[in-house]
Order: C-alpha cells, then sequence, then structure tokens
C-alpha cells in the first residue's frame, strides 16, 4: 500500500512534479467526463431513433423490377403510344385518304347483354325539293356501355333517308364522342378510369375481370382508351390548376413515387408535389404534379407568378420562392411530431409539456373551425397567442439546459429556428395552422403505389397526376367519383371551351 507523500520533506522541484501530475489527471479527468457526456448523448440519440424506427415497418426497397412486374411495362407503353397519337393528331388533323381503308373487323359483342336501342334520325325528312324523304335503309353500331356492376350494349341505329326524285340522301349524325369509332361509351371509360386511379387497379387486373365477364378486351385496347381519355381531360386539368393558384393560401407536399429508367431495368425516385385548397376556402379543390425529381425548380415551374401564402413543411425546395416574395406557413403538426415521437421513445417529461401546450392551441383551432376569418383571428389573438409567447419562453430556457446534438436538443431546434413561420397563422384567419389538409390529399398515392409499383414513364406519371386531379377534387366536393367523369366525358366532345369552367368538380352538377 502506498502512502501520502510528506509535502514538507519534498523539495521544490518535486513540488512542480507534483503539481503538473495533478493538472494532468484533472485534466484527463475533465477530458473523460466530456466524452462520457457525448457518449450519454449519442446513446440517447440512438435509442431515440431505434425507437422511432420499430414503429415504422419496411417493405422491400430494391430497385430491380421483378419478373411479375415485367407485365405493367406493356400497358404502360401501349398508353403513352396512344396518348401521344391522339396529341399528334389533335395537332395536325389527318387529311381525307385517296382511297378508303378496309375497316378492321371487330368481334361482336357478346349477345347476351341487355340491349338499348337508341335511334339517331334527321329533324326534318322533307326534302330541299319539296319531296318527302323515303327511308331506305339503316347504319348500326354498337357501343359497350357499363355501369356499376352490370356491362350493357348501346346500339345506335342511323335511319337513311332518300328522296326517289332528286336522289338526296340525308342521315344524322354520328353523336361526338371521346374515342372515335371506338366501342367504349363514357361510362366504360369512367369504370377502366375510376378503377385504374382511384380504386388502383392495373389494366392487367382488370382485362382478366372483364374476360370473367365475357369480353375479350386486351389490356393494350384498355392502355390506349386510358392514353386517349388522358389526353380529352387535360384542358380540364389545366382549368383547375388555375382554380387552385387563384388562391390566396394554398398547400403543398411532397411524395416519392418509384419511376422506371428510361432503357433500364432498374427504377429511380421521382416525386409526386400535391397543391390544394385550405379548409377555409370556399373552393375544394387538389391538383397534382409529377415530376423526376424533388428538386425545388419543379416547384418553382408549377407556382410560377403566383405570390401567396404557402403552408408547407421545412423542405428546402421551398426556399427560393420565399426569397421571392410567396410567404412561408409552417406547420405545428410537423413540430408537435418531433415531440411526439421524443415522448414515445423514452417518457421525457419536457416533450409531454410542450405537447400539453400545442393540444392548447388545436382546441382553440376546434372552438375557431366554424367561424368567419376575422372572428377566427380575434379568437386566436385573444386565445391562442398568450399560449405561444409562454411556449414560445420556456422553450428557450430549456434549450440552454440540455446538451447539444441529444434528440430533446434537435426537437427542440427544429421548432425554435421555424418559430416565425409556425406561428404565422395568428396574423390571418384565413391561414390554417398545419399541413394537414394537402397529407390527407397525397395519400391516394401511398395507396396506389403499393399496387402498379411504379410509373413506366414520365409521361404516364404526369398523366397519372392529370386524371388522380380530377378525381380526388371530385371526391372533396362530395362527388361520386365515376358519376362525375361519366358525365364529364359524355359532355367533353361538344363542350366549348370558354366554358370547360362548368365541368369542373366545384362547378359540376350531373344532369
Amino acid at each position: 500500500m502506498n502512502s501520502s507523500p510528506n509535502l514538507d520533506q519534498m523539495t521544490p522541484e518535486q513540488l512542480r512534479a507534483l503539481a503538473e501530475q495533478a493538472m494532468q489527471l484533472l485534466s484527463q479527468v475533465d477530458a473523460m467526463g466530456q466524452r462520457i457526456q457525448r457518449l450519454e448523448t449519442v446513446n440517447e440519440q440512438l435509442a431515440h431513433e431505434i425507437a422511432i424506427l420499430k414503429r415504422h415497418k419496411f417493405a422491400k426497397r430494391s430497385e430491380q423490377l421483378s419478373p411479375d412486374q415485367g407485365s405493367l411495362l406493356d400497358d404502360l407503353l401501349d398508353t403513352d403510344i396512344a396518348a401521344i397519337e391522339a396529341e399528334l393528331k389533335a395537332a395536325n388533323p389527318p387529311a381525307a385518304p385517296a382511297e378508303p381503308r378496309q375497316k378492321p373487323k371487330r368481334a361482336p359483342l357478346p349477345p347476351q347483354f341487355p340491349r338499348t336501342v337508341i335511334r339517331h334520325e334527321p329533324e326534318n325528312t322533307q326534302c330541299v325539293c319539296g319531296c318527302q324523304l323515303q327511308r331506305i335503309g339503316e347504319d348500326v353500331s354498337e357501343k359497350l356501355d357499363y355501369t356499376p356492376g352490370v356491362f350493357t350494349v348501346e346500339q345506335h341505329v342511323r335511319g337513311k333517308w332518300a328522296c326517289r326524285q332528286c336522289e338526296t340522301l340525308i342521315q344524322a349524325p354520328v353523336p361526338a364522342q371521346v374515342i372515335d369509332k371506338g366501342i367504349p361509351t363514357a361510362g366504360l371509360l369512367a369504370h377502366v378510369m375510376v378503377a385504374k386511379f382511384a380504386d388502383h387497379l392495373p389494366l392487367y387486373r382488370q382485362e382478366k375481370i372483364f374476360g370473367r365477364a365475357g369480353l375479350a378486351i386486351p389490356r393494350s385496347t384498355l392502355a390506349q382508351w386510358v392514353g386517349q381519355t388522358g389526353v380529352q381531360l387535360q384542358p380540364l386539368v389545366d382549368a383547375l390548376r388555375e382554380q387552385v393558384l387563384a388562391q390566396g393560401v394554398i398547400h403543398a407536399d411532397e411524395t416519392p413515387v418509384q419511376m422506371l429508367a428510361p432503357g433500364e431495368k432498374k427504377t429511380h425516385r421521382a416525386y409526386v408535389w400535391a397543391y390544394c385548397t385550405t379548409p377555409f376556402s370556399a373552393l375544394k379543390a387538389v391538383v397534382y404534379d409529377f415530376s423526376p425529381s424533388r428538386a425545388g425548380e419543379h416547384a418553382r415551374n408549377f407556382l410560377g407568378q403566383w405570390n401567396g401564402k404557402l403552408v408547407c413543411d421545412d423542405f428546402a425546395g421551398y426556399k427560393a420562392g420565399f426569397e421571392k416574395g410567396i410567404t412561408e406557413i409552417g406547420c405545428m403538426a410537423h413540430a408537435r411530431r418531433k415531440f411526439f415521437d421524443l415522448h414515445v421513445a423514452n417518457k421525457s417529461q419536457l416533450a409531454e409539456q410542450v405537447l400539453c401546450s400545442i393540444g392548447g392551441l388545436y382546441e382553440v383551432e376546434r372552438q375557431a373551425r366554424d367561424m368567419s376569418d376575422e372572428d377566427r383571428w380575434r379568437i386566436r389573438q385573444d386565445k391562442a397567442a398568450p399560449i405561444i409567447k409562454t411556449l414560445q419562453d420556456w422553450m428557450l430556457t430549456q434549450r440552454d439546459l440540455v446538451p447539444n446534438g441529444s434528440a430533446t436538443a434537435k426537437a427542440l431546434d427544429y421548432s425554435l429556428k421555424r418559430w416565425a413561420a409556425l406561428t404565422r397563422y395568428l396574423e390571418d384567419g384565413a391561414v390554417p395552422i398545419d399541413n394537414n389538409q394537402v397529407e390527407n390529399q397525397i395519400r391516394p398515392w401511398a395507396l396506389g403505389r403499393s399496387n402498379w409499383l411504379f410509373a413506366g414513364s414520365l409521361r404516364s406519371g404526369k398523366r397519372a397526376a392529370a386524371i388522380m386531379s380530377l378525381i380526388q377534387s371530385a371526391r372533396m366536393n362530395g362527388h361520386d367519383p365515376y358519376a362525375y367523369l361519366k358525365d364529364v366525358l359524355t359532355r367533353l366532345p361538344t363542350q366549348r371551351s370558354s366554358e370547360i369552367g362548368r365541368l369542373l368538380p366545384d362547378h359540376w352538377r350531373q344532369t
């Protein structure tokens, strides 16, 4: 056992050496203390991340396509080709052929389906020469119709009327259709669209469903219908986008979707951006925009010259817009989520205190939900503003007490660094407290991508975004998507461009 040194008997040199040794030990103790504190912070952070990961389920992440997914590519390619042909036909109408081409033979529709005979006759059967026209025959064409659960056939009978004296022949014109000379009615096209984009049934599954009903409709034909219908609906989607960008406050969010890389059997991450109106707006609409990446330029291109208040999360892609005059509105739900995860991970008392305070803010919102914008602003100033001020002061005090890098510090920093954007909703009664509105509207994409797995091209992604914009906007307005699309596709071929707004979900009334 070592005895303590007798300081009185030590020389000055020995005392100096002992002092230096003591200083080294103290320095080592201090270094070990800092290291222990860092390790405790890392352990806390890792425990927090593990707790969050345990709450999530992870699916297969491989980008390699399995053989079973190959059948989906045929549908996507056929749909893109049909859409391109429809666009080219609209831009450059084909000239009348010098010689009539032989019409392709089409298999007759099953005779067991009920038939509805629709007759088309001229309004006037009096010839210009004064004689009465005589009916000499008729043309009969059949179109396949669908109402939920029932296939029927529309039999269009166009009588031929001729004048025996001057040999004049007249016949009622062919009714305008979304797909000329095709068999699908607006009802069948609406069913295919809703099944694919609302119920997320790929075309190869629909082909099997039709086959069980006795209909041999190949998926390539279904793909052509989807492509051509998407082109016809695009003007309506463009008008819907103008409606949304006419609002002073809109929501924005984005979600990843796998897209097939051109020329490769792999997918890469593309994104769907959602822009929708607020719960306080008279307009109920959402517009989706498909882009090949998450770059902020896609948001800037969509918003264009829009210069209102944007409710969004802290994604950096929106920052450039804020520098050009767009006002950032933070999402209180995102801030709350950080503390909720912290509380779930380690039952943090600090997180519980913050959750209680934010709960008070949401209680104010529940009271003000049905108020006017002005009354909502007043109640927020009266009840929410004091809670916000007390919470900020308390969070600043607590931040000085927790170590940097800890999960608690990160949760506090997330809110404190964005405090101005998070509390800006207090200044305007038309601004919501969070971004939950658009998150609800983007959920159909999360459900869809687990069924159709990936987008085959940028074009197919944009077409899906356009059609889903109409379907989801119809849902927001309380419409049945099938009834809405069927009526719109019936009226669209004869609708004037200047009156296209009448077919938008917020103005639509079923005829």
